[in-house]
C-alpha cells in the first residue's frame, strides 16, 4: 500500500510540476490562437470589401477571402507553437513527408482543386451561363474548388467534377439562348403575310428579347409546304416557357388569319399488274 501511495504522490507531483511549467504557456497559446481567429475574420472582411470594387466572380472573392484568413491564422498559429517551445523545423519536415503521402493518395481530389482554380481564374463561364460539355448541359448554378453544379429545367442538378471540365470542348451560350422553332405553311399561302404575323407574335411576347433581333425566314421548300424558321433569343430561364408560348401563339394567329398549316401528304398510285 505504501508503495502505491508513493507512486500516486509521484504522479501528482509530476502533474503539478507540468501544470506549473506548461500551464501559463498553454493559456498564452490559447489566447494567441483566439486572437488569430479574430484577426483572421477581420482580415477576411477587409479583403472582401477591397475585392468588392473589382468585377470578380463570387467563387474568386470567396477563395481570396479564405486564403487571407488562412494566412493570418497560420501566422498566429506559428507564434503559439513558438510560445510552447515547439521546434518548427522538424515539424515542417514531418508535414512535408505527410503532405507527399497525402498528395499521392488524393490525386483525384487535388486534380479537381487544380482544375477548379483554373476555372475560377480563367473564367470560361460564369454563374448564370448556360453551358454544354460532353453529354451534359444546363445553367451554371455554382462553381467551387471541387465541382461545378448545373441546373436543368426539371429542377434537377448535375454536379460535374472540375477535372472533367478543364481540357474538354465547352459550348457556352452565355445568359441567353436562341429558340430553334419551325412552322410550315401551304404553298398557296402568302409567305410575306406569314412572316409579318410571326414578327407580330414575337414582338408581343415579353419573354422574347428584341436585342439581338429575332431571325425569321424561309428555311426550305418542303414536300408539303414552305418551312419557316423562327429563331428569337430569350433569357436562359425563359427558354422552355417561351418555346411553348410562341408555338401556341403562332398556331392561333395563323388560324385567325387563315394561313394554312399543311398536313403531310403522300400520293399513292395503284398499278395493276398485267
Amino acid at each position: 500500500m505504501g508503495e502505491q501511495f508513493q507512486s500516486l504522490d509521484q504522479v501528482k507531483a509530476s502533474a503539478i510540476d507540468m501544470a506549473v511549467k506548461f500551464g501559463p504557456k498553454l493559456v498564452v497559446a490559447g489566447l494567441i490562437l483566439f486572437a488569430g481567429y479574430i484577426a483572421a475574420r477581420w482580415a477576411g472582411n477587409v479583403v472582401s470589401r477591397l475585392l468588392a470594387r473589382f468585377k470578380l466572380e463570387p467563387p474568386v472573392r470567396a477563395l481570396l477571402e479564405r486564403i487571407a484568413q488562412i494566412l493570418v491564422f497560420g501566422l498566429f498559429a506559428i507564434m503559439a507553437m513558438q510560445n510552447l517551445g515547439v521546434e518548427l523545423l522538424p515539424l515542417v519536415a514531418g508535414l512535408g513527408v505527410a503532405g507527399a503521402g497525402m498528395a499521392l493518395a488524393l490525386q483525384g481530389v487535388l486534380g479537381n482543386v487544380a482544375a477548379g482554380l483554373t476555372i475560377i481564374f480563367t473564367q470560361p463561364f460564369h454563374v448564370g451561363d448556360y453551358i454544354s460539355i460532353g453529354s451534359e448541359e444546363g445553367e451554371v448554378l455554382d462553381i467551387n474548388l471541387f465541382s461545378t453544379t448545373l441546373g436543368h429545367f426539371d429542377r434537377s442538378k448535375v454536379i460535374i467534377p472540375n477535372r472533367k471540365i478543364v481540357g474538354e470542348i465547352l459550348h457556352n451560350c452565355g445568359q441567353i439562348r436562341r429558340l430553334a422553332l419551325t412552322v410550315g405553311i401551304a404553298y398557296g399561302s402568302d409567305v410575306d403575310v406569314a412572316l409579318r404575323l410571326i414578327h407580330g407574335v414575337l414582338g408581343s411576347n415579353p419573354r422574347i428579347l428584341q436585342t439581338p433581333a429575332p431571325v425569321v425566314g424561309v428555311a426550305k421548300l418542303a414536300d408539303s409546304g414552305v418551312s419557316l424558321n423562327i429563331n428569337p433569343w430569350v433569357a436562359v430561364p425563359d427558354f422552355e416557357a417561351a418555346t411553348s408560348e410562341v408555338n401556341k401563339a403562332v398556331l392561333e394567329t395563323f388560324r385567325d388569319q387563315n394561313v394554312v398549316i399543311p398536313l403531310p401528304q403522300r400520293e399513292v398510285r395503284m398499278v395493276q399488274a398485267k
